[in-house]
């Protein structure tokens, strides 16, 4: 539960942005509250608020005309539960960080998103994931979450207590309130190790899709949409330290001799290990090290999931767009996450195979390329991940998800005043009707 004390210090100045440089926040204010009773106050005067993580998000989704919040300066009070089952975490804290921490104690979490320096709740809250077949996304993980609503009162969602309203808040893009403390599933640490294949055959997919993404605990494709092939596919594999060697070709794809970074021509120094090299599950499901954290993206990204039964076929709709794509992307990734019961989850309800782009920093052309994309994968009842760039409108949205009414019932409910409505949440789901 959140201490007291302190107070609240408040950031102005330059007009700051996100990750990526490629939006400017609306407004100049940010609170930074310390310890609780700073956070209460902070939350309690304000008429409009809304909180901010680590900034990785690329749309508006944290925007605020008014004032933001951010926990970073909070403790981050990890603890261990006396059942070592689970841990529990300060809202702020980065996966990074409690990676660390949970290695040293000998513990994991089930996955982990590409890099290391988001924070758990922002992931959360959007629906955030990592890949594997067997693998739900990063907010599967939490079986509690504490949340301090618009009117300053402490709501705890629990698996224990109120199971569907944990489903409901964990996916919350930022409307039902602040998240104060949250409690992760957690397992024995274990260790993976990572290969790498070159120039898989794109039909290939056609036939053996089903054994490409099963073939480790975690599996990226990384593309480029060009010619008859997929650029790179990545093998996490969980090490059990016996002889795990690969082959040397698998469905005509063949082993990389080298250490690669997802686009060939960068340098792989800040990838994590490949080459089979076993090593901590935190220090190889992710693709960039630990270490790594850049000050800057200097790119765009969108993302798309679809249901795996239609993957194949909207890969391939991707693929006739090659030419047209190329000019502006810097690599695209493609993943599996295993269905969950989560209202707002992109993998809600189907095992999802997610599509991702790595812009070039030019949105005046990819700004036209997405409605052709998303128009491209509507057949296949695309979603888009939360927290990256999309065009769709809100009937399409809601029309994606069967508890969007339910969740935005719920939203008025736990604040009606609006407090924490923006644009972003008043243009996607709050319009319609």
């Amino acid at each position: 539960m959140i201490s007291c004390d302190s107070e609240s210090k408040k950031q102005q100045g330059p007009l700051r942005s996100n990750w990526a440089g490629n939006f400017t926040y609306s407004t100049q204010t940010l609170e930074e509250p310390d310890k609780g009773e700073a956070l209460l106050a902070a939350i309690n005067k304000q008429e409009k608020l809304k909180a901010l993580g680590t900034r990785h998000s690329f749309n508006t989704i944290a925007d605020s005309q008014h004032r933001q919040l951010s926990l970073a300066k909070m403790d981050p009070n990890i603890q261990l539960a006396t059942d070592r089952s689970t841990v529990s975490i300060n809202g702020a804290v980065q996966y990074g960080v409690l990676a660390k921490k949970l290695q040293q104690e000998g513990f994991a979490l089930h996955n982990l998103a590409s890099l290391p320096h988001i924070s758990v709740a922002g992931a959360c809250a959007t629906g955030t994931h990592g890949s594997g077949d067997q693998n739900g996304n990063l907010s599967t993980a939490v079986t509690e979450m504490e949340m301090i609503k618009a009117n300053g009162e402490i709501k705890v969602f629990s698996e224990e207590t109120n199971l569907e309203e944990l489903r409901a808040s964990v996916v919350h893009l930022g409307a039902l309130g602040v998240v104060t403390r949250m409690r992760l599933r957690i397992e024995p640490a274990f260790t993976v190790k990572q290969f790498v294949y070159e120039n898989l055959p794109l039909e290939q997919l056609d036939t053996q899709f089903d054994a490409i993404f099963s073939s480790g605990y975690s599996v990226s494709l990384f593309t480029d949409w060009q010619g008859e092939r997929v650029n790179q596919w990545w093998i996490k594999k969980k090490g059990q330290g016996q002889d795990d060697s690969m082959p040397e070709t698998i469905f005509g794809a063949s082993k990389a001799k080298d250490h690669l970074h997802p686009i060939k021509e960068i340098s792989a120094i800040n990838c994590t290990e490949q080459l089979g090299i076993e090593g901590a599950w935190h220090e190889r499901l992710p693709h960039f090290k630990m270490d790594f954290t850049p000050s800057s993206g200097e790119e765009l990204q969108s993302e798309y999931f679809v249901p795996r039964t239609e993957a194949v076929a909207a890969i391939h709709a991707i693929y006739a767009m090659g030419t047209e794509i190329f000019p502006y992307l810097l690599i695209s990734e493609i993943r599996s996450i295993k269905k969950d019961e989560l209202w707002l989850s992109p993998a809600y309800g189907r095992d999802s195979i997610a599509i991702h782009f790595t812009w070039k920093a030019d949105w005046e052309n990819v700004s036209k390329l997405l409605p052709k994309i998303e128009a491209r994968l509507k057949p296949f009842q695309v979603r888009p991940h939360w927290g990256k760039l999309f065009t769709f409108d809100q009937d399409y949205l809601h029309g994606q998800y069967e508890r969007m009414d339910d969740f935005v019932f719920l939203m008025k409910n736990m604040d009606p005043s609006g407090k924490f409505i923006n644009d972003f949440l008043q243009k996607n789901l709050l319009s319609k009707g």
